[in-house]
C-alpha cells in the first residue's frame, strides 16, 4: 500500500532584506545636511579669524592697505600702552567682584525657590526676566540713569551720582551683570531638584543642621552645576562691553574706571582706526580666556564631585 505523498510547502518566503546604502552614499547624505553649519563655520568664524590674525601683525587703518610690522603691536600692547593695562586691570576688577556676586545671588535665590511651595513659576518668571534683556543699551542707559547725579541712588543716599567717581562706576557695572543672575538661577533650580531627598533625610537624623547640610551635601552635589556656571559667566565677564560703553558714554570714565578690555578694543579700532593694533588685542583677549577655562578646568578636579564616578 501506497501512502501519497503530501505535496512539500513552499518555502515561506524571506523578508526582503534592507539593503542599506554605501557607505560612501551615507557619508555624502551628512554632508549634504551639514554643509550650511560648516559653510556658516568657515564664513562666518574661520575665514574672520584668519584675517584678524594677519592684520594684528600689520599697520591697518580701514581705509589704506595692511602694512605688515612683524610683532610691533604687540610689543607697543605690552611696553607702550599705559591705558592698555589700566583696562586689563578694569577687566580683572570687575571678573573678581561680578562673578562670584552673581553665582553667589543666583544660588541664594535658587535655593529660596526649591522649597516654595505657592507661586514658584511666578517668581522663577519674575528672577528671569531680566536675563532676556540681556546687556542692551536701552538697559544699560536706564541704570545710568539710575546712578546719575540727581538719580534714583543719589535722591535716596545721597551719594553725588556713582557715575562720576572713580570709585564706584566699576561698582555700578558690576551690580548690573549681578542684577541679570535668572540663568545661571534656573541652572541652579535645576541642579538643586536632581539632589536625592534622602540625603537630607539622613542628615537631619544624624543631627545636621542646615549650614553643615548645605556644605556637606548640597555643595558638593552641586558642584558639577557650580562649576558650568562659573565658566560660562567667567567667559561673558571678560567680554562685557555695553553697560561700560552706556554708563561712560564710551570713554571709559571716570579716570579710565570702566575702561574695560573690550571696550578699549573698540576705540582703538573703530574710533581710532588702529585696526591691525585693535586685532592684536583680540587675540591676546582670546588666548587669556582659554589659558583661563584651561585653568578652571584643571582646578576643578580638586572640588567638583561627580556622584556616578563616586570621586573628584
Amino acid at each position: 500500500m501506497t501512502t501519497a505523498q503530501m505535496p512539500k510547502a513552499a518555502p515561506a518566503p524571506e523578508a526582503a532584506a534592507v539593503r542599506k546604502p554605501p557607505r560612501r552614499r551615507r557619508e555624502g547624505a551628512a554632508w549634504v545636511f551639514l554643509s550650511p553649519w560648516v559653510l556658516g563655520a568657515c564664513v562666518l568664524t574661520l575665514l574672520p579669524m584668519a584675517v584678524s590674525l594677519y592684520l594684528s601683525f600689520t599697520d591697518y587703518d580701514l581705509f589704506n592697505s595692511p602694512n605688515w610690522v612683524g610683532l610691533r603691536n604687540y610689543t607697543q600692547m605690552f611696553t607702550e600702552d599705559p591705558r592698555y593695562w589700566r583696562s586689563v586691570v578694569a577687566t580683572l576688577t570687575y571678573v573678581v567682584i561680578a562673578v562670584p556676586l552673581q553665582l553667589a545671588l543666583a544660588l541664594i535665590v535658587a535655593l529660596a525657590l526649591k522649597n516654595m511651595k505657592r507661586g514658584k513659576g511666578f517668581y522663577r518668571s519674575a528672577f528671569y526676566a531680566p536675563s532676556l534683556l540681556g546687556a542692551s543699551m536701552s538697559i544699560a542707559l536706564v541704570w545710568r540713569a539710575i546712578f546719575n547725579d540727581g538719580g534714583t541712588i543719589d535722591n535716596l543716599f545721597g551719594t553725588g551720582g556713582w557715575v562720576f567717581k572713580p570709585g564706584w562706576a566699576l561698582l555700578a557695572v558690576a551690580l548690573l551683570t549681578v542684577w541679570q543672575f535668572g540663568a545661571p538661577m534656573v541652572i541652579f533650580l535645576a541642579g538643586l531638584q536632581q539632589i536625592p531627598g534622602e540625603l537630607y533625610e539622613a542628615a537631619e537624623v544624624d543631627g545636621a543642621g542646615r549650614w553643615r547640610q548645605f556644605l556637606s551635601i548640597t555643595v558638593p552635589m552641586l558642584s558639577p552645576v557650580i562649576f558650568f556656571n562659573l565658566v560660562l559667566q567667567t567667559i561673558q565677564a571678560f567680554q562685557v562691553f555695553t553697560p561700560a560703553f552706556a554708563i561712560s558714554a564710551g570713554k571709559g570714565g571716570p579716570a579710565d574706571s570702566t575702561l574695560f578690555y573690550t571696550l578699549y578694543l573698540y576705540d582703538r579700532g573703530f574710533v581710532a582706526s588702529h585696526m591691525g593694533y585693535a586685532s592684536a588685542m583680540a587675540w591676546v583677549l582670546l588666548i587669556v580666556i582659554g589659558v583661563v577655562t584651561a585653568v578652571l578646568f584643571r582646578t576643578s578636579r580638586s572640588w567638583v564631585f561627580y556622584a556616578s564616578e563616586g570621586d573628584r
